[in-house]
């Protein structure tokens, strides 16, 4: 998640691994898709659990392999974020597996706005990295607080909007992610992911 106009996504030099932003994004993109897709209705033939085998193996899994191989790669940044939804993923996975039968709306409504609030300063910052990440962030932000608000109010139709806000969220990481891919093989900027909104 460090890719700019200016620096398109190659790996950092010298540390003999590829960028694994791109995966991280597609990971969280696919996943993300699916259970939005669940929450805005569109899914209403299927078992609405279309999305859990995918949360635990890619928005989970290689998503935090992601995130730890960004560590190898000094930043700081993607590490955070890629190993946190990573681990949301199977979280997320894990709660509807082991306690939902016995939990209410309001506990995922909890977990929704404590993931909120790490997306709140993550959002800021992604300010620093460019047009294509903040917008990432700034969908899931929305996606995120439509989610725990009618989480908490039992209300369907704001649900239906987070769902509806999610899918553009997945739309916008696709996007990021296949910039990544194209300006990584090319070791120049082919999709253009925006400069960054502030420097401080």
């Amino acid at each position: 998640m460090s890719t700019t106009d200016d620096a398109p996504a190659v790996a950092t030099q010298g540390t003999g691994i590829a960028d694994p932003a791109p995966l991280g994004l597609a990971a969280f993109a696919l996943t993300t898709f699916l259970l939005s897709a669940v929450n805005a209705g569109w899914a209403n033939n299927t078992s609405g659990l279309d999305w859990l085998g995918y949360a635990l193996a890619y928005g989970g899994l290689a998503q935090l392999l992601a995130g730890m191989w960004e560590f190898r790669n000094r930043n700081v940044f993607g590490s955070t974020a890629f190993s946190t939804y990573g681990a949301f993923w199977i979280g997320l996975a894990l709660w509807l597996l082991l306690a939902h039968a016995s939990s209410t709306d309001k506990d995922l409504g909890w977990i929704l706005l404590a993931f909120a609030i790490f997306n709140t300063y993550m959002l800021i910052f992604s300010t620093q990295l460019n047009v294509a990440v903040f917008g990432v962030f700034l969908t899931l932000e929305l996606t995120e607080i439509f989610l725990f608000i009618g989480a908490f109010a039992a209300n369907t139709t704001m649900l239906k909007v987070g769902g509806y806000i999610g899918v553009i969220t997945a739309l916008v990481a696709w996007y990021a992610s296949a910039a990544g891919v194209i300006n990584g093989m090319k070791g120049r900027t082919v999709v253009p992911v925006g400069k960054p909104l502030f420097n401080l």
